[in-house]
């Protein structure tokens, strides 16, 4: 009956309107009415293409009144006005090609094509010239059932006012069609055909069979493949070829894994489906239909903590293995452990330069499959440097030698051979010292072009190195050792090798990384020399001897021997291995190390001291970051600060977006000014993220923003990729609440339409060829850097950024990465310095009479650091030193440093030393508050006046009255602090949002505390204990009977003397009593008039009596605020104006008194 409809719709719709079509057509004909008649066009020469018939089954042979005549039609008609009705005809969902592809972009080039050769054709036959018809070559059919499908489609989703086409131009377009497809089948062959020879002439092709051998009769096989054999690429193809699947093949790098599965998909003819996945930190192609998976290192390692067994996977390729990282080692010692464990799971080493004989021995001599190299042939130069010349007056790398082999390539080698130099120095000071000499010798020749590479650049500086030098001149390329295995650079055919490399070293003691220059080894000397010979006959020139290159060690000091291994050791005690020590490391790290981090870990709070995982450590190892910055997420959480902590968190766990150049350029310091904060360089990342959101959520140019600023954009969307990351795993750890956003069906829609066009502009991009461009020799490197104009490229890492965010979530994000009140500034600097400390630094008194490019700071372990000077606060060291107006001065009192309310310690990130000692990511917080609330140990004398923080800094409060007050309240929040925590790491054995909404409560009560805390200030003192004032700290412990301090212990408990320090052990981070103080001998039996500023009550008390009272007193109110709606604070405070200070506090009434009588006694 539908049949019968659309056959009777058919017919009126051809009888009433195909001779509009056809008076349409009428006039194109006119256009070449002198063609038509010498082709002499009429029925009889109609052509037949169904040439097919008596070979078809006689079932579905179409009958004669069914088949096709194809009419020679006009070869100008003008298909693209038809454009929208063909696109619903031929290139629909069920079409042959489909729209927003790159084959129906080709297909309109190619039709524009088609009709140059018809109108060619056609101007032959009028010159009688007339060759054999094409579309005779072809098997092309259509039966007058799919003609008509044509036809009812067309007509019945098309305006009315719309042209119509005939059934001729239906007919001429379908064949036209088919030609396209015919032409990019030939395509596809010849590709194959030259992707499977180029497969065949490759080194490892030839070995197979051997290693699909040795795969199947052993569990372990190691592949030492040279530099360009293909085993990255062919083996894992090899494997699913085989038969296997279920492979993950692992990467060092990000960029490795992307790359290396586009190159196996398309080698596979895998391209648009998902057998061949990759999966990285932020993104990944992975299905359920994945047979290959490439993978990052430290990916594995976190499917390794939920998956003991990797159940998931039956072969585990891990490949550059002789690059040793910290994840590399842990694997391998993982895939030792489960050849025992899973005797069934095929393992794969693979390498290029590799110490073969340490490999076979740890995996029980495995068999090793050794496959060289297609490099061509590379001249080794030994070109040494006098020991005078190496370094100039001023002890700089001197680059003399270096031009000169620069010249010497001008010399030798004539321009129009092609050949770019490749420069290897050990750090970003050599580069800049040597690309201006380089530079000053290219101005002159005009032959160069200096481009530096190294990790700090902005990623548009860096992809500056895969450009084309123009004809006649060559590319520098001065770099570090990441052009050693990281980056392929294509057209290098010259190496200059310095021999150094910087590698970093952690030092245990001091807590500080270390970067130092080193000899290379002499397999990274190698690897260096082999990126002279990938594409052609190159020169390796080393500027060291061949002696010296002999005396070099084979293989680099692996970076588990190097680095610290916290994060390592909690996440493999979180596996459940019971002892770090007895891990299977291949080349296992010092023992002082390993104890080092574990004794780190304890003090963090992630591991007991039977060094079992705490709930805390539980959390800590699900987070993949480094430790600090995971507690920093976990103490958010309970707090209403989570959201900017999560952006705080983020922007602290990428590389910094201030690029190097924008530290010295005026304008870009200048236009960025307003984004520094004066609290330090975590508050000034905040700031900037934050305000670059706003430029998203405005639709403004993001990518100019930051460019004006000297900022690397790229920076800012690994931070919002990493926050959602961050929020989704506290979120599963059930520390976070689920988001519920009710949105409405227009948004909906909206979103829709939105999301359908950026994946369009993304596979457009990925569609897009992409061409290397050719660089200018008469511009200077960084000319375009402030350019502001728009390429119109489409940014594809924007794109990416709007598919994973609409407006209102952005503009949402924005308001929650700030800082609104002084509160939340309060508790984020609270739950940085938990976490980060011990990493604090004190100012040097002697800083007030030294440039700001000379304060110097002390740590625990290292003194006399300087503040990095990219930093915030190095650029505006005044926030850090006190004011004229800040120092007081009272009778009878002396102290070695001045006493003030406004000292300040700085909090740190990290230690790093390269020329020097520098803080880096540092934030100014008050010392006395801080240093209280997270000091490890805190030593005291009998009234509190006199505070040693864990054993190196000293406090002196002065004014014995308010300083008990002072310091009670730290030991309040410390407490409830510990409190809070343990009761978010209890198991949930009551409902979940009761649970939530009760920690809620006891969070707010804690920030209640901390910022009234953070409020009140203090005269004291601050100073750097030194070796001979450590000497003569501590009483020692006296004997006998010691008296029992009830008032600051949990009930049921009883202080026990401290065996070395003397004095009461209060609690686990007090000793009460212990510091050598002759003025406070007999403090502990005095009694004075003392008044309780909680509750008012007037007594005659000792120190001892007045702890013991305050714990009482808070104990009941605490109790009171726990049954009550509102939380007790205490008496009310009222806003006080002290016309001497010139501020408006919040005090009780006590305090208002004890506030006036302070300035009535300084004066």
């Amino acid at each position: 009956m539908e049949r019968h409809k659309r056959k009777q719709h058919y017919n009126e719709y051809t009888s009433s309107k195909y001779h509009k079509s056809s008076s349409k057509d009428h006039i194109y004909q006119d256009k070449h009415e002198n063609i038509r008649k010498q082709q002499n066009i009429n029925e009889s020469s109609c052509k037949e293409y169904d040439v097919d018939d008596d070979k078809r089954d006689e079932r579905t042979k179409p009958s004669a009144s069914k088949r096709i005549y194809l009419n020679t039609t006009n070869p100008d008609f003008p298909w693209t006005e038809y454009r929208s009705t063909l696109n619903k005809i031929f290139f629909n969902d069920k079409g042959k090609i489909k729209r927003n592809t790159s084959e129906y972009d080709e297909f309109w080039i190619f039709l524009k094509k088609y009709q140059l050769v018809q109108q060619k054709a056609a101007a032959k036959k009028l010159q009688g010239d007339a060759g054999p018809s094409a579309k005779s070559k072809i098997d092309f059919s259509l039966d007058s059932d799919e003609l008509e499908n044509m036809m009812i489609r067309g007509h019945l989703f098309r305006d009315d006012d719309e042209s119509a086409l005939s059934r001729d131009h239906l007919l001429e377009f379908a064949y036209i069609i088919q030609l396209y497809l015919n032409c990019l089948k030939k395509q596809q062959e010849t590709k194959l055909k030259k992707l499977r020879e180029a497969q065949e002439n490759l080194p490892i092709s030839k070995y197979r069979n051997e290693i699909l051998r040795a795969v199947e009769s052993h569990q372990v096989v190691l592949v030492a493949g040279d530099t360009g054999c293909g085993k990255s690429t062919q083996v894992p193809q090899y494997l699913l070829a085989a038969g296997y699947d279920s492979i993950a093949c692992t990467q060092p790098r990000r960029i490795a894994c992307i790359s290396l599965c586009k190159r196996v998909a398309y080698e596979t003819q895998n391209e648009y489906a998902s057998e061949i996945g990759y999966q990285i930190r932020f993104e990944k192609s992975k299905t359920s239909h994945t047979k290959i998976l490439f993978l990052t290192e430290g990916l594995l390692l976190r499917q390794v903590s939920s998956d003991p067994m990797l159940s998931m996977y039956k072969v585990v390729i891990l490949d550059e293995v002789h690059e040793r990282h910290l994840s590399c080692d842990f694997l391998l010692g993982i895939m030792k452990c489960l050849t025992i464990q899973r005797p069934d799971l095929k393992i794969l080493l693979m390498s290029a330069t590799i110490n073969i004989e340490l490999f076979t021995e740890y995996f029980n001599n495995c068999p090793v499959i050794q496959v060289p190299g297609r490099l061509f042939p590379i001249q080794v130069k030994y070109c040494p440097v006098p020991s005078e010349e190496m370094k100039t007056l001023t002890g700089k790398l001197n680059p003399s030698p270096y031009i000169r082999v620069l010249n010497l390539i001008d010399q030798k080698y004539p321009k129009d051979e092609r050949g770019d130099v490749l420069i290897f120095l050990s750090g970003m000071t050599e580069i800049s010292i040597v690309e201006e000499a380089a530079r000053a010798y290219g101005d002159k020749s005009n032959k160069w072009i200096i481009l530096p590479l190294h990790s700090t650049l902005s990623i548009e500086e860096q992809d500056k190195v895969f450009d084309i030098a123009p004809e006649g001149v060559r590319k520098c390329i001065i770099s570090t050792n990441v052009a050693e295995t990281s980056v392929t650079i294509d057209g290098v055919r010259f190496v200059v090798d310095s021999g150094k490399v910087k590698e970093m070293s952690y030092h245990p003691v001091c807590h500080m990384q270390r970067l130092q220059e080193f000899w290379v080894s002499k397999a990274s000397a190698e690897q260096r020399k082999g990126r002279a010979g990938r594409t052609g006959p190159g020169a390796c020139f080393r500027l060291y001897s061949q002696q010296e290159y002999d005396s070099l060690e084979a293989y680099a000091k692996p970076e588990i021997q190097r680095v610290p291994l916290d994060s390592l050791l909690l996440q493999l005690l979180s596996m459940g291995l019971p002892n770090a020590r007895k891990f299977p490391f291949l080349e296992p790290p010092e023992a002082s190390s390993i104890e080092e981090s574990l004794q780190n870990l304890k003090s963090q709070g992630a591991l007991t001291e039977d060094e079992e995982l705490t709930p805390m450590g539980q959390m800590l190892s699900k987070l993949p970051v480094d430790v600090t910055i995971g507690k920093m997420l976990i103490h958010g959480c309970v707090f209403s600060v989570i959201e900017p902590m999560l952006s705080l968190a983020a922007a602290l766990s990428v590389q910094s977006p201030f690029t190097n150049r924008s530290m010295r350029d005026p304008e870009m310091r200048d236009a960025r000014q307003s984004l520094e904060s004066d609290h330090g360089d975590p508050f000034t990342l905040l700031t900037t993220y934050h305000k670059w959101l706003e430029v998203k959520a405005e639709r403004q140019n993001s990518r100019k923003w930051c460019k004006r600023r000297g900022l690397e954009e790229q920076r800012f969307y690994e931070m919002t990729k990493l926050r959602r990351q961050f929020k989704e795993l506290l979120k599963d750890s059930g520390l976070l609440p689920e988001d519920y956003v009710h949105t409405s069906s227009h948004q909906r829609s909206s979103r829709h339409g939105e999301l359908s066009h950026l994946r369009d502009m993304k596979r457009q991009f990925h569609q897009a060829p992409h061409k290397r461009k050719v660089l200018k020799l008469d511009s200077e490197y960084f000319q375009n850097e402030n350019d502001d104009s728009d390429d119109g490229r489409i940014d594809i890492h924007d794109i990416d950024f709007w598919i994973s965010n609409n407006s209102w979530q952005v503009q949402l994000l924005s308001s929650k990465s700030q800082v609104s009140t002084y509160r939340d500034m309060v508790c984020l600097k609270f739950i940085v310095c938990s976490a980060l400390y011990p990493r604090i630094a004190i100012a040097d008194i002697h800083n007030s009479y030294k440039s700001s490019s000379d304060q110097h700071f002390h740590t625990k372990g290292k003194p006399f650091v300087v503040l990095h000077p990219n930093g915030t606060l190095a650029l505006q060291p005044e926030f850090l030193q006190l004011k004229e107006t800040e120092i007081v001065e009272l009778k009878n009192v002396r102290t070695v440093t001045p006493l003030s309310k406004k000292h300040q310690i700085v909090c740190f990130l990290s230690l790093l030393e390269t020329t020097k000692p520098f803080l880096v990511n540092c934030l100014r917080v008050p010392a006395a508050h801080i240093l209280l609330l997270c000091s490890h140990s805190l030593d005291t004398n009998q009234d509190f006046t006199k505070i040693v923080c864990d054993g190196w800094i000293e406090l002196r409060f002065p004014e014995s009255e308010n300083i008990q007050d002072f310091v009670y309240q730290a030991f309040n929040i410390r407490d409830s602090w510990q409190k809070l925590l343990q009761k978010a790491f209890e198991e949930f054995t009551m409902d979940k949002e009761a649970k939530n909404e009760e920690l809620r409560k006891m969070g707010k009560r804690i920030y209640e505390l901390i910022s009234q805390f953070f409020h009140s200030e203090i005269i004291h003192s601050v100073r750097r204990l030194l070796a001979a004032d450590v000497k003569n700290l501590y009483t020692g412990p006296q004997g006998g009977d010691v008296p029992v301090a009830v008032g600051l212990l949990d009930e049921a408990q009883t202080a026990q003397e401290n065996k070395i320090k003397g004095g009461l052990q209060i609690k686990p981070y007090l000793t009460y009593n212990c510091l050598v103080d002759l003025e406070d001998k007999y403090l502990q039996y005095v009694q004075k008039h003392w008044t309780c500023p909680s509750c008012g009550k007037e007594m005659v008390a000792t120190v001892l009596d007045q702890i013991r009272h305050k714990e009482t007193c808070v104990a009941q109110n605490e109790t009171i605020a726990d049954t009550s709606e509102e939380p007790n604070k205490g008496p009310p405070k009222k806003s006080y104006f002290c016309p001497t200070c010139q501020e408006e506090l919040q005090l009780t009434l006590p305090e208002i008194l004890r506030h006036k009588r302070s300035h009535t006694s300084s004066s």
